[in-house]
C-alpha cells in the first residue's frame, strides 16, 4: 500500500494498526509505479533507430506485425503511448516488449526487474547505436554476478581487440 503524503523528518509515520509504512509522496509514488504510456515513451525516447532517431509508430507497428506475435496499427500504439488506452493484450505487450528488447514483465506492475528497467532507461545516454542500447537494456535484467562476468568478457575484447 502506498501513502500518499509529504514525508516528515524520517519519512515514516505511525499508521493506525501500530504499525510504521513508508510514506511516498505523489513524485515518488510515480517513480516506483509508471504508467503504461510512461514506460511505453521512456521506450520510444531511449532505444533508438539506426539512424539515432525515435522509432515511428509505423516503423514499429511494420514490424509487430511482420513477426506475427500480434497485430496492432499506429493509432492504437499512439493510444497507449498517450494513455488514451491502457489495458493492452498480452501478445500485444509480448511484441512491443520484443521490438524494444525488454522483458514482458517491463509493463507488469509490482515488478521489481519491471521498476529497475525503467529506472535505468533515464539513465542510459542515447548512443545512437541501437545494438549498444539493447546489449544494455539486456544485461540491466541481469543478476549481478552475470553482469561481472560479462563486464569481464568486454574487458577482455578490448585487450585483444
Amino acid at each position: 500500500m502506498v501513502y500518499m503524503s509529504a514525508v516528515g523528518g524520517n519519512g515514516k509515520r505511525r499508521v493506525p494498526d501500530g504499525t510504521k509504512k513508508a510514506i511516498l509522496t505523489a513524485a515518488d509514488a510515480a517513480i516506483q509505479h509508471p504508467t503504461l504510456a510512461e514506460k511505453l515513451t521512456r521506450l520510444f525516447q531511449t532505444v533508438r533507430s539506426p539512424d539515432g532517431d525515435e522509432y515511428t509508430y509505423g516503423e514499429v507497428v511494420a514490424e509487430i506485425n511482420a513477426r506475427g506475435i500480434a497485430k496492432t496499427s499506429g493509432t492504437y500504439l499512439c493510444d497507449l503511448r498517450i494513455g488514451k488506452k491502457d489495458n493492452p493484450r498480452i501478445k500485444q505487450l509480448e511484441a512491443i516488449a520484443e521490438f524494444f528488447g525488454v522483458p514482458v514483465t517491463y509493463f507488469l506492475d509490482g515488478d521489481e526487474s519491471a521498476a529497475r528497467i525503467y529506472t535505468q532507461l533515464a539513465a542510459l545516454p542515447v548512443y545512437g547505436d541501437p545494438g549498444v542500447e539493447r546489449m544494455v537494456l539486456l544485461v540491466a535484467d541481469l543478476s549481478p554476478k552475470v553482469r561481472e562476468a560479462i563486464a569481464e568478457i568486454i574487458e577482455h575484447a578490448h585487450q585483444i581487440g
